[in-house]
């Protein structure tokens, strides 16, 4: 077999061995499933209305949707400085 199409053949996935999912999950994405299956049941189980102030408002939401935004937000944040540190 030529270079060139072993390169096509493994790109293509003909030599993918038996039980190809499980080689994608690696330690690390087992543990992220995990905190966010435990992120979204501690999320749903807080759904009473609470009172938050943003500054000088107070606002009434449910605690899931405040605990929400505050993980996206957090979210967001890590991904922006994660991305700050792999350039360098």
């Amino acid at each position: 077999m030529s270079p060139k199409t072993a390169r096509t053949a493994k790109s293509s996935g003909a030599h993918r061995g038996s039980g190809g999912w499980r080689v994608s999950l690696t330690p690390g994405r087992v543990t992220m499933l995990v905190l966010a299956v435990l992120t979204l049941i501690f999320i749903f189980e807080n759904t009473r209305e609470t009172k938050i102030r943003l500054l000088i408002p107070e606002v009434t939401m449910p605690l899931w949707a405040a605990l929400l935004a505050t993980g996206l937000i957090g979210a967001v944040c890590g991904a922006y400085f994660g991305m700050g540190r792999r350039r360098r």
